[in-house]
């Protein structure tokens, strides 16, 4: 069963007469919003939502190997859609808890391979190239790589991190310099920082938001 989408914040029913906008979901302006979206999309339906982001996703994608059923893989998702990901490959296990996503699935693209072999086809196909996020023996830096602007990040398990078929799919694989005593960080932070490395290279940002 899918997780109630509301948060503690929201907007009560809709005050005056009601907007002439398709986009907008009589339901919601009867009852309220409490979903956990931002105000741009406050009384919206979900299929205008979604018809919206289309319009604007970033051309980066996200890949997360899922063969534990990592806890983390919902907040990988969730911070897809906060930076606008393109789409969200499942490689491994079709199903994933999507607590951390927090809901945001709903309105992100996500697709599901059922090994990286399959995966690996899938982006040959796409003529996209694989990115993976590892601290392994011949990484490169991510502060000096230097992101494709179409690409696919791809993540491993937390603990073991990409496995030996994912290191040999990736084109490049880059690591978060770490400076403390700890062998890793958490998966999640790991694919909070690359993806907005990736933002920070190719969105122009002006004097308000990109």
């Amino acid at each position: 069963m899918d997780s109630p989408e509301f948060t503690t914040h929201g907007v009560g029913p809709w005050e005056g007469e009601w907007p002439d906008d398709p986009r907008f979901d009589p339901e919601l302006l009867r009852a309220g919003d409490t979903r956990n979206v931002i105000d741009r999309y406050r009384y919206w339906r979900m299929d205008a939502i979604v018809a919206d982001l289309d319009s604007r996703r970033h051309p980066f994608q996200v890949a997360i190997e899922n063969w534990q059923h990592d806890l983390n893989i919902g907040s990988i998702v969730r911070t897809a859609n906060a930076f606008a990901a393109e789409s969200v490959h499942i490689i491994g296990r079709r199903r994933w808890n999507r607590r951390g996503a927090m809901v945001t699935d709903r309105y992100q693209h996500v697709q599901h391979h059922e090994d990286v072999a399959a995966f690996a086809a899938w982006a040959a196909s796409e003529q996209i190239p694989v990115i993976g996020i590892d601290n392994i023996e011949g990484s490169v830096p991510i502060e000096t790589f230097s992101f494709p602007e179409r690409c696919v990040l791809l993540f491993g398990q937390e603990g073991p991190g990409l496995s030996a078929e994912a290191v040999e799919a990736s084109q490049v694989v880059v690591e978060i310099t770490q400076f403390g005593s700890t062998r890793s960080i958490n998966a999640s932070a790991a694919a909070a920082i690359a993806m907005h490395c990736w933002i920070t290279q190719h969105v122009k940002f002006g004097a308000g938001k990109g």
